[in-house]
């Protein structure tokens, strides 16, 4: 028995390989920086669904079924009253993707890549007092995404720094949400199932909750003179720098340098404050230096959390947020999770070892 099922193997699986010693990782085949220079969204989703759904289909059959199924989900914001708006966003989309059939086929799968994209910022908007914006199908989804978010058409940098990350975090190994997907797709439940327990894992701040406490650590820091000090000083209280160190990694985090390509363009035409990066490389060279000195024997280096926060501060999302943009990108994982374990896999049904008081003896 390993507490926390540390190193235990419990599928397998021809969607995602994460190489923890290397800092690796590949999806069906294809390594991740070669997904960020080439991909899109619609292309890694098309690449994981691929041969499991009942249908076959290419990445431009994909992007149009899925700008179809962004216009017909747009309807069901209209079930967001106030009490739902009064929720956090992550918790607001979880209750609208809760409406969408629970099927298995691939209408189903397409509503639940479409849901999150549309209902987070028609939500967003809705708790700020501003209409949602429909869908425009002639759009890729990152693009669509941030047309709804703000109002406007997004820039060639910000589309392509929002599609690198919805690639770059669509699938991950067997993370906890995604376990947690496979766990309810192999009681053959319906995929709509899936996702939201994928969700439910995903909103934990020990999962997919903590990129947005990242900025609050550099709004603190505020001055990169300030990096080493301060940094010093949280290590000091006990506290975790966010940002840094990951439960599979042994070295940097492959999907980090992903993301901290992305903002290069929009840093360099001038759409990102360019002092709010310094600050970032700052801390960045500042933790790894203190980590390094202070915790020798523990591979501690950048993780995904870091330059997500950054980016999507860039994009214009809020940072409680963060969470439900993460959803967007990695919800095509669940769906490929939970199809190839519903497809191959057994009920998921492991033991416990049971450790409390016996019976008194007769």
């Amino acid at each position: 028995m390993k507490n926390g099922l540390e190193d235990v193997i419990a599928a397998e699986t021809q969607l995602s390989d994460v190489d923890g010693e290397a800092g690796r990782l590949i999806i069906r085949g294809v390594s991740l920086d070669h997904l960020v220079a080439d991909g899109t969204y619609e292309g890694v989703a098309a690449l994981l669904l691929d041969g499991l759904m009942e249908k076959s289909f290419d990445e431009a059959e994909l992007r149009d079924w899925l700008a179809q199924a962004r216009t017909r989900i747009f309807g069901h914001i209209k079930a967001a009253d106030a009490a739902l708006l009064a929720l956090p966003p992550v918790d607001a989309m979880r209750a609208l993707i809760a409406r969408l059939p629970d099927g298995e086929d691939f209408d189903t799968a397409l509503s639940l890549l479409a849901a999150p994209a549309v209902f987070l910022p028609a939500i967003l908007r809705l708790q700020r007092g501003k209409r949602p914006i429909a869908p425009d199908a002639s759009l890729s989804q990152a693009a669509d995404i941030l047309r709804m978010l703000t109002g406007k058409l997004p820039t060639g940098e910000q589309t392509a720094a929002l599609a690198t990350y919805l690639v770059t975090i669509s699938d991950h190994g067997l993370n906890a949400s995604t376990f947690a997907s496979r766990v309810i797709a192999s009681t053959q439940a319906g995929l709509t199932s899936s996702v939201l327990a994928a969700v439910s894992a995903l909103k934990g701040p020990l999962h997919g909750g903590a990129p947005g406490p990242v900025l609050d650590m550099l709004d603190a820091i505020g001055t990169a003179e300030n990096a080493y000090p301060w940094l010093g000083e949280a290590l000091d209280r006990g506290e975790r720098l966010m940002g840094f160190g990951h439960r599979i990694y042994r070295v940097r985090d492959p999907r980090a340098d992903a993301l901290k390509g992305a903002l290069k363009p929009l840093i360099s035409t001038g759409q990102v404050n360019s002092a709010r990066g310094a600050l970032a490389e700052a801390v960045e060279v500042a933790a790894l230096a203190i980590l390094k000195a202070r915790k020798p024997n523990r591979p501690l280096d950048v993780n995904v959390e870091f330059y997500t926060a950054l980016l999507l501060e860039a994009l214009g999302f809020p940072r409680e947020a963060f969470t439900g943009v993460f959803a967007i990108g990695r919800t095509v994982g669940w769906l490929a999770h939970a199809r190839e374990q519903a497809l191959d896999g057994r009920l998921i049904r492991p033991r416990s070892v049971y450790i409390g008081p016996l019976p008194a003896a007769a």
